[in-house]
């Protein structure tokens, strides 16, 4: 092997000039395998990475570098770092290639070998959350973060991805939130003033109102309570700016622009500038419909983008910022002498905190699949991140107690995110009666599925919404679980909107008896979907005008 310290410094200069192609050569053509250290391992494998992400064959053999950077040393910081990125690549594989197959064994194996040494490395912290996230294991994914926040070597991305995993467990109160909340504030960015523009003051003669989102894209949730307001505004009272944060745009994107007084986009810009834009707007409020989701912009609402701030939709939780003045609610998410637990303003709407536009295809209303079946078929379409062991235990008791049952989810996950899934409801002994079916691409075929479900299973602590709304559409009754915060509530909200209190559970056992009782009185149960059918449409969950007045009226209390 030629000189090892000058190779490795002439090696080091060539990477950081991004000659991924010459790195990849030069260690290839003047060491063996054996002789490579896990610097030279690791070095060689992100070079084949960094020269294509999307190459699968340079992502197989970089995996195999990685490999072999870490099984080399294993417990030096080089084969540490050779582990990050040898879990890192093997998710970004699965991602990209379909029929990878992988089911993250050796992975686990790996790090729990040497997992007092990574204690302190954030990468692989980074890369284990990702294996979880892809697993649907919460608790697991929070408790990598959680070692994030506590070296205190974080972003602010790091603090918001805690912050919403905490939503899909119980270990957290809504003080606990709070708290967890002005730590996050006191932690992001303070840009420095002299660099910033002014906020302008004056209220022109119309209220500008800007919504910022990542997400105005097609078959995103928040997309169909976003076209209920801007589709119902006054023009002559209002004007409405886009804030895009989306580094791509689509059909929708330009339907939405469409509906606006103006769009910008500002996903390219860093905080500075994109804050300075957006406050050349002259916009009297700005909605963020992110909070710690998506590719949120929560440093620029940490630095106050307009004379007033208010969190919606997106994030069903208190932001923790001081700037954020306002969270949108209603009277059934967060009860009067629980404000204190919510760093906003709670801002009450009437009726319901979300309203859905609806879907622009007939209505049928359709019998109830038993009679045909001669069982009961339930289903979630909620994203298998909600659902947790404790859902999985009430779920198979269901099963259990109404004969010959079925379950059906749906999901766009991929097998080995299945896998954990379908070992819970193994160990409950009723995998059997579950059907895993993939999510559809087209909305209608998606809707229509609703038609072979007869009563639709609500998640918790967690709970659906737009999945809430589209089964209520579709006449399907959905059962919910009351919660101790907004996060929790949302089904308990919509089911109150719709004068369905009685499927409200008040805990697991309720929850258990409510279906069961429900599908044992097939009279109650068929009268009960008839009335939701004829009566969603009328209720607050759809009522767009009615809740458009009191959407408006409530920006221009804020505004006068």
């Amino acid at each position: 092997m030629t000189s090892n310290k000058k190779l490795v410094l002439e090696l080091q200069e060539l990477f950081k000039q991004k000659e991924y192609s010459r790195v990849v050569f030069e260690i290839t053509s003047q060491t063996n395998e054996q002789e490579r250290s896990s610097f030279l391992h690791n070095l060689l494998g992100l070079s084949r990475v960094s020269n294509n992400k999307k190459n699968i064959d340079a992502l197989n053999l970089a995996i195999k570098d990685f490999k072999s950077g870490y099984l080399k040393e294993k417990n030096t910081n080089h084969a540490l770092d050779s582990l990050a990125n040898f879990i890192t690549t093997n998710v970004l594989l699965i991602d990209l290639e379909k029929n990878y197959k992988f089911d993250f064994t050796e992975i686990l194996e790996f790090y729990k070998s040497s997992e007092e040494l990574c204690s302190n490395h954030k990468t692989i912290h980074l890369a284990m959350a990702m294996v979880y996230r892809r697993l649907n294991d919460s608790n697991k994914l929070t408790f990598h973060f959680d070692q994030i926040i506590k070296s205190k070597n974080f972003t602010a991305d790091d603090l918001c991805n805690y912050g919403y995993w905490r939503c899909f467990g119980k270990e957290w109160s809504q003080a606990d939130f709070l708290e967890y909340g002005s730590f996050v504030d006191k932690n992001l960015q303070i840009l420095p003033e002299d660099k910033l523009s002014e906020i302008f003051q004056e209220t022109g003669p119309k209220i500008r109102i800007g919504f910022l989102s990542s997400d105005i894209l097609q078959g995103h949730s928040i997309t169909y309570f976003l076209k209920t307001v801007l589709q119902n505004y006054d023009k002559k009272k209002f004007e409405i700016v886009l804030l895009l944060n989306n580094a791509k745009e689509d059909q929708l994107t330009q339907s939405f622009k469409n509906l606006a007084t103006e769009t910008i986009n500002i996903s390219n810009l860093n905080n500075i500038s994109a804050l300075n834009k957006i406050r050349e707007l002259k916009l009297d409020i700005t909605i963020d419909l992110m909070g710690y989701t998506s590719t949120h912009r929560i440093e620029l609402l940490k630095n106050r983008l307009a004379k007033k701030q208010v969190i919606w939709m997106g994030y069903c939780n208190t932001s923790g910022l001081e700037n954020m003045d306002y969270i949108i609610s209603d009277p059934n998410l967060i009860k009067p002498d629980e404000q204190k637990f919510y760093s906003e303003k709670v801002i009450y709407l009437p009726e319901i905190w979300n309203c859905h536009c609806g879907f622009d295809f007939e209505r049928k209303e359709n019998p109830p699949p038993f009679i045909n079946n001669k069982y009961f078929t339930f289903g979630s379409f909620n994203s298998f991140n909600k659902i947790n062991p404790d859902v999985v235990n009430v779920w198979s008791n269901i099963l259990k107690r109404v004969s010959k049952s079925k379950l059906v989810l749906k999901t766009s996950h991929r097998n080995h995110a299945l896998k954990r899934l379908k070992n819970l409801f193994e160990k409950n002994d009723v995998l059997e009666s579950i059907q895993f079916i993939g999510r559809q691409e087209d909305l209608k075929h998606h809707l229509i599925t609703y038609n072979d479900i007869d009563i639709a299973l609500d998640t918790f602590p967690y709970n659906g919404v737009t999945t809430s709304f589209e089964a209520t559409w579709m006449g399907v009754p959905v059962i919910t679980m009351a919660g101790y915060n907004f996060n929790s509530r949302c089904g308990e909200s919509i089911n109150k909107n719709l004068n369905m209190e009685r499927m409200v559970a008040k805990d697991e056992e309720d929850y258990v008896n409510k279906v069961v009782d429900l599908s044992n009185n097939h009279e109650d149960y068929i009268n009960l979907r008839k009335s939701i059918f004829l009566n969603a449409l009328k209720s607050p969950l759809f009522n767009v005008q009615n809740y458009c007045k009191s959407f408006f009226e409530a920006l221009e209390g804020i505004v006068n």
